[in-house]
């Protein structure tokens, strides 16, 4: 194999591939087009909180970081669904202690990576934007922060370098085969923030995602460690209720007033910070092959970008890193044989959980207040209850197991969803289940190892 591999994007896949990669005794150079970010002023109000999940979690302890991760981590056991009278009521997202996920700052997630993968010997350059790969000169063209044009001689190539990746761009350019898809949502976001308290401290439970659901819309907070909350509003792009619609003060003073009233008092800054951060754009990126002829693969945002309503962007990205891992052998010499294989065994599962995370913006935003949705949650953690090894909610399967492929999970749940739907035909609460029943529908699952 080549000695050489250089990684296009120090983002938060890259430096872990980086790091799998070193230790495998690579030489490996990282690419990042911002500059420093561990000596720069952060840049708020760019990017949705992040959540760590099992998958993620798995792939960190491979490179031995879970622990340092943990310390940097708020666990948050269901959501807190607040209502516009102030009321609240928390659905919990398993049944054990264990099944919380892990409120976590981009910033210090990206920082922790950078700090381990030069203590791995990765060489990493900021302030370098890849503008082009030429694949067959094996040559990747940058440009500094002073506007400078810089080539590089490329050794093995992994664009890691999200939605817009110049290095998908190159390969997409050289195979006239390559299928690509971007499908937009017409939904938006904006992030705003609940400060921490006077006298520090949060203003609301840490250990919950909170979710404000208005069917059309919604908005979200996840906590932060210094006591803030993080929040973000999904609402339409354009049309009657829309962001076209908040464009002065008195209209969006109106509009949390009217839907986010217990959460107005919490944010001293909400003019602010809604017409100074900006508004982002929500969208699945769907492609193929992830590949092309044993020199460049692409992993994360750059080959599967998806909406954020699942928790599992960054999750799935961490995964693509530690299934490539898995596939490369030191001292072998047959990149094409591991990237054929990566994009095999993980293309079908990127599908999966892209399909997955606009299912549960649909669940987060129109749902959760559902009576018959509750019900049917309920019953499934009643069904797992007494047959773990036949019934495991599909938010289970996506979130606390990582030996569950996406695909499996999503193919379960949907034959479980069916199963749910007849079960709770006619009943109001779980104790009124047609436990016979439930055995004959389940007879035909096949068994899953319980956790």
């Amino acid at each position: 194999m080549s000695d050489v591999i250089d990684i296009v994007g120090g983002g938060l896949t890259g430096p872990l591939m980086a790091i799998y990669l070193a230790r495998k005794n690579f030489t490996v150079r990282l690419h990042e087009r911002r500059e420093d970010m561990r000596k720069a002023v952060a840049q708020e109000g760019r990017s949705i909180n992040l959540a760590l999940t099992a998958r993620g979690m798995k792939a960190l302890d491979e490179v031995g970081l879970k622990e340092k991760v943990l310390d940097i981590c708020i666990p948050m056991k269901g959501r807190m669904v607040h209502d516009t009278a102030g009321n609240t009521v928390l659905h919990p997202y398993g049944q054990k202690d264990s099944e919380v996920i892990y409120a976590v700052s981009r910033g210090q997630l990206n920082n922790l990576l950078l700090d381990a993968a030069e203590k791995a010997h990765v060489v990493i350059t900021f302030s370098r934007r890849c503008t082009g790969y030429d694949i067959d000169g094996n040559l990747l063209h940058f440009t500094d922060a002073d506007g400078g044009a810089r080539e590089v001689d490329a050794g093995i190539v992994i664009g890691a370098d999200g939605a817009g990746s110049a290095v998908r761009k190159a390969i997409m350019a050289r195979d006239k085969n390559f299928a690509f898809t971007n499908d937009t949502l017409d939904y938006s976001y904006k992030e705003l923030e609940i400060p921490p308290a006077a006298g520090g401290g949060f203003q609301l439970e840490a250990a919950a995602l909170h979710i404000w659901p208005h069917k059309n819309f919604m908005m979200i907070a996840l906590p932060n460690t210094e006591g803030s909350f993080t929040c973000t509003l999904f609402y339409k792009t354009k049309g009657a209720q829309s962001f076209d619609q908040l464009a002065d003060e008195k209209s969006v003073t109106d509009f949390f007033a009217a839907h986010f009233p217990d959460a107005v008092p919490l944010m001293p800054r909400l003019l602010d910070d809604f017409f100074s951060n900006p508004t982002g754009a929500l969208y699945t990126i769907k492609c193929a092959p992830w590949h092309h002829a044993g020199k460049a693969a692409i992993l994360g945002d750059a080959a599967h970008a998806i909406v954020p309503f699942f928790a599992q962007g960054m999750n799935s990205g961490f995964e693509d890193c530690s299934f490539l891992n898995s596939l490369v052998v030191a001292g072998e010499n047959n990149w094409e044989k591991v990237f054929t294989a990566f994009t095999a065994g993980r293309k079908d599962n990127a599908d999966a959980i892209a399909d997955m995370a606009v299912e549960n913006f649909i669940e987060m935003r129109d749902l959760v207040t559902d009576p018959h949705f509750i019900l049917k949650k309920k019953v499934g953690f009643a069904l797992e209850k007494r047959w773990p090894d036949k019934f495991i909610p599909r938010y289970s399967m996506v979130v606390f197991r990582a030996d569950i492929p996406y695909a499996e999970a999503k193919a379960r749940g949907m034959a479980q969803d069916k199963i749910l739907e007849t079960l709770c035909a006619g009943i109001s609460s779980p104790e009124e289940l047609n436990w016979e029943l439930a055995e004959k529908l389940l007879h035909d699952m096949p068994a899953r190892k319980s956790a």
